[in-house]
């Protein structure tokens, strides 16, 4: 009889059921394709711990679902989702010593135990954005960011950029991550001479500053960070239609179109299905190269994941990790899309 493993899952956007987007059927997916190859003899099971984190809940929950799971003696937990709620969790791993994947956008959401799969990065998204609006001749931004970790550290990386690429930043404003009336803040900083305006943050203040500058008429060029990935959900994609966003998945990406066509996906799924595919690959390979299904061979195992073919990023984008390389995703893994008219649109550099 083969040994049974524990997995662990930390949701952090419910607390007491599955929110949409949940992995677990890739999870799942990605591990059966390796025991059908004969490459992981162990049965694999799944425990579910539920803690609705930041912004809308608090980093305690994160603490006490995190707890939740290392007492069941799971040999690995897949989560968080939210960079402020990995930050949280980063610590706990480093304590516990439970190998952790989060797929979040904080690259400082890593260490000895935990990995991350980048789901964005407060660091280089910002960096992409400067670019960006440098090569369309923006040079002089205005800049709206949540007053959170997330928001705050994305304009420290957009500001240092900007002033190597020669960008004015004269006005930067903080809002609440929750908040569903920034007209007076939009106001305070069209009324800068402009040419460019920047959102930086979770996203769930996003339409409320697209609503705000839409009523003030101002038609330059915008954009927002990973915060535009909302838009798949909702109404989010009408209400921020001309928002230029960072994406984590490309229409070019080989790898993304030959499981889309294999699974009857439609191109509306794309984001999810790459996502998925590539937590549920590392999870499974993981597991698959460990020597010893306990909390430090799997870390061991996670560590020897090389090259393989990513499905999110640009095509040629890699997968892997090594014995101090905690960032899965190498390459150019952020691609830039624009929503229009309800649809997400590759933007094309040049």
């Amino acid at each position: 009889m083969s040994q049974t493993i524990l997995v662990g899952i930390l949701n952090d956007m419910a607390d007491d059921a599955p929110a949409p987007g949940d992995v677990i059927d890739w999870l799942e997916l990605e591990i059966e394709a390796l025991r059908s190859a004969g490459r992981l003899d162990a049965q694999v099971s799944f425990v579910h711990a539920y803690g609705l984190g930041l912004p809308s809940g608090t980093a305690e929950a994160i603490e006490n679902a995190y707890k939740q799971l290392v007492e069941q003696d799971v040999v690995m937990i897949v989560g968080p989702a939210i960079g402020d709620n990995a930050l949280v969790a980063t610590p706990l791993a480093e304590r516990h010593r439970v190998p952790t994947i989060n797929w979040a956008g904080a690259e400082r959401a890593r260490g000895k135990y935990m990995f991350h799969l980048q789901g964005g990065s407060h660091e280089e998204e910002s960096l992409v954005i400067a670019r960006h609006m440098a090569d369309i001749g923006a040079t002089r931004l205005g800049v709206i960011h949540d007053i959170s970790p997330t928001g705050t550290r994305h304009l420290r990386h957009l500001q240092d950029e900007a002033a190597i690429l020669g960008i004015e930043v004269p006005v930067a404003v903080g809002v609440s991550p929750l908040s569903d009336d920034v007209e007076e803040e939009i106001a305070k900083v069209l009324a800068n001479d402009l040419d460019g305006l920047v959102y930086l943050g979770l996203g769930l203040a996003a339409p409320a500053t697209a609503r705000a500058v839409q009523s003030r008429k101002w038609e330059g060029p915008r954009i927002m960070n990973t915060a535009g990935l909302r838009g798949y959900s909702d109404d989010f994609a009408r209400i921020c239609d001309g928002w230029t966003y960072i994406d984590m998945h490309s229409d070019g990406n080989r790898t993304l179109r030959a499981l889309c066509e294999r699974m009857g996906l439609p191109r509306q799924q794309a984001l999810a299905a790459a996502k998925g595919h590539d937590l549920g690959r590392l999870v499974a390979e993981g597991l698959a190269r460990a020597r010893s299904f306990d909390r430090e061979g799997v870390r061991a195992g996670l560590e020897q994941i090389k090259w393989l073919p990513a499905a999110e990023g640009e095509d040629g984008t890699l997968l892997g990790f090594g014995i101090q390389d905690r960032g899965a995703l190498h390459g150019r893994y952020l691609v830039l899309r624009q929503w229009r008219g309800g649809e997400s649109v590759e933007v094309r550099e040049g």
